[in-house]
Order: C-alpha cells, then structure tokens, then sequence
C-alpha cells in the first residue's frame, strides 16, 4: 500500500490530526507528515504535546508517542522540495489537510505552491489521488465557499469538522473519533471508533 499523507495546519482543531496519525499508524499505515508553523504552535497551545521544530525531531517524538516503529512515520519540513509528495511521479495514496485553515483552503483551490502541503494538494488533484481536507472555520464567508466549490469540482473532498451527535458522545474524544472515523471511511482504512447508523436496527 502506498503512504498516507497528513498535513496539519494552524486551524483550530489539531487534536483531530493527532488521533488520524495515531489510527493510521496502528492500521500498519506508512504515514508521510508536514507540519505548518502555526500547527506547531496550536499543538502547543491546545494540547499536552510539545512539538520540536525540526522535522526529523518531530518524526522522532512523534513515532515515540505513537509507539511507532523507526520508518513508519516521516515527516517533511514546508520546503523540502525532495520530499515525495512534490512530485507525480511518486504521489501518495491520499494527502489529509486536518485540521485545514481557510488560507490553506485558498492557496489549494488557486494552485498557489508555495510550501510542501500546498504543493502535495496540487499534486494529489492533479495525479485524480485522494484529497480530504477537514475545514475548520466558522462561519464561512462566501470566500471559504467559492474555494470549497471549486476544490470539490476538481475532485477534492470537503469535510468540514462537523461531528454527529446522534450516538449521544459522552467526552470530546467521542467527537474527535467521530469526525476520525469519517476520514478513514474515506480513505478505505478499517477501524471500530464510532458506531455506525442503522447498526442497532
């Protein structure tokens, strides 16, 4: 199977990025990850975690809090141009923008590729791969929708983080799977973290 590649940016929200990582590499999943600056920043702010600030130290702190093996998640700096999701020749399976700010959601949706994640959203449109990108932004201007329009008329994914409540979540970390496993649904990785609807019937 080919990598998964995740991108977090400065949305609030990165919790939800943290636990699609964790549940990939439990899958078994290669996971290549870029980290914005201002995701480093919000991971700090919103979470216990500590982010290192060069990818390779990143990479090491996070395949340890995730009891990864060496290898199995590698993360790229925002100008690592050699990194493979720059190239077509050598997409990923699916590129994650989790969470995605409304500045990410412009610069993809005018193939403005002026860091890594940009650049890995061009090149999974272009190479017809899989692009999820989880918007975190309320409310939306008609800015935010012209962009989600065109991003989804050339063939991204557009889910918002909007989790459901029908299955009574009693702890954020329930609504954090919730929208989790909306994202592995999508991209074909089995998981157990929420109910489904109709199961119970």
């Amino acid at each position: 199977m080919s990598p998964i590649a995740v991108a977090f940016t400065g949305a609030s929200g990165i919790q939800y990025g943290l636990r699609l990582v964790e549940c990939l590499l439990a899958a078994d999943r290669h996971v290549y990850l870029m980290v914005s600056q201002a995701a480093q920043v919000v991971t700090n702010m919103e979470t216990d975690l500590q982010l290192p600030g060069r990818p390779e130290e990143i990479e090491q702190y996070l395949s340890a809090h995730f009891d990864a093996p060496a290898g199995q998640l590698q993360v790229f700096g925002r100008q690592q141009w050699t990194a493979p999701v720059a190239s077509g020749s050598n997409p990923p399976e699916a590129v994650v923008i989790c969470p995605c700010t409304s500045g990410t959601l412009a610069s993809v949706a005018n193939g403005i590729c002026d860091n890594l994640i940009d650049r890995a959203a061009d090149v999974a449109l272009k190479e017809r791969r899989k692009l999820i990108m989880v918007v975190r932004e309320t409310p939306f201007t008609t800015i935010h929708l012209d962009n989600m329009q065109r991003l989804a008329q050339a063939g991204a994914i557009i889910m918002p983080a909007n989790p459901g409540f029908y299955f009574r979540p009693k702890t954020v970390n329930d609504l954090i799977d919730f929208m989790v496993a909306r994202i592995l649904d999508h991209l074909d990785v089995a998981h157990s973290l929420s109910e489904r609807w109709g199961d119970d019937c």
